[in-house]
């Protein structure tokens, strides 16, 4: 269970204030317009923003003051953090070992995740040599790998087309129900959240809503998200 307890993040004029309760293995949706601080609020979570004050806890362990590394906490940003001048056997394994010392069983992991992902047989390519959607899947692994049970996602297929974006996110999500993670999902589409999420989480002018059920959400939108959303 992911607890942001009276939480608030004050950057300059601008001032993020969350309080809501999300529960384990859930799979939620962040929407809100442009500049709302849904990425701030992923920040926090994750730890490269210090809150000004409240408290960050996950299964009743106070995360708040911990580095992002010391955190049970992935993030998939909308550019996948592939390093260009690495393999994809290298980039994946960058979350079993910092410095690349890869050993036999190591290497295994790696081929046993790009098999799960669709990609056996692309250790040794680098991330030019593939498609986006090909990359996406790269992530993917290499989150899984990471084997934190909170996940948080930046708008990360974005820039992909609608027929392949679909298709990440339901590979995406597939593969955290199955491995029971927490998935945490910024976007702008309410198609997107309506086909993955359990709950969403409305922000508007830096304030969030309750976690709410997808369907209530929708059907009456908090924080007069209504026009927004074009309902």
């Amino acid at each position: 269970m992911l607890i942001l307890d009276k939480l608030e993040v004050q950057h300059g004029n601008y001032r993020l204030t969350a309080d809501l309760t999300l529960k384990k293995n859930a799979v939620c949706a962040i929407i809100g317009p442009s500049g709302a601080g849904k990425s701030t609020l992923l920040s926090a979570i994750s730890g490269f923003i210090k809150p000004t004050s409240g408290r960050i806890s996950h299964d009743d362990h106070d995360i708040t003051h911990l580095a992002p590394s010391k955190r049970p906490v992935s993030i998939l940003f909308q550019d996948n953090n592939l390093f260009p001048h690495l393999t994809i056997e290298q980039n994946i394994g960058l979350a079993l070992c910092a410095k690349l010392k890869l050993k036999g069983k190591d290497k295994q992991r790696i081929s046993d995740m790009l098999n799960l992902v669709g990609l056996s047989g692309f250790e040794n390519r680098k991330p030019a040599q593939l498609s986006g959607g090909q990359q996406s899947r790269a992530a993917i692994a290499r989150i899984l790998l990471q084997d934190r049970p909170l996940v948080l996602l930046d708008e990360p297929f974005g820039a992909l087309g609608p027929a392949l974006k679909d298709e990440m996110l339901d590979l995406c999500v597939d593969m955290f129900r199955k491995t029971q993670k927490t998935v945490i999902m910024v976007t702008h589409d309410p198609i997107d959240a309506k086909r993955i999420s359990d709950c969403v989480i409305g922000i508007k002018d830096g304030k969030t809503s309750d976690v709410l059920p997808t369907g209530a959400f929708f059907k009456e939108p908090p924080m007069g998200l209504s026009r927004y959303l074009g309902s």
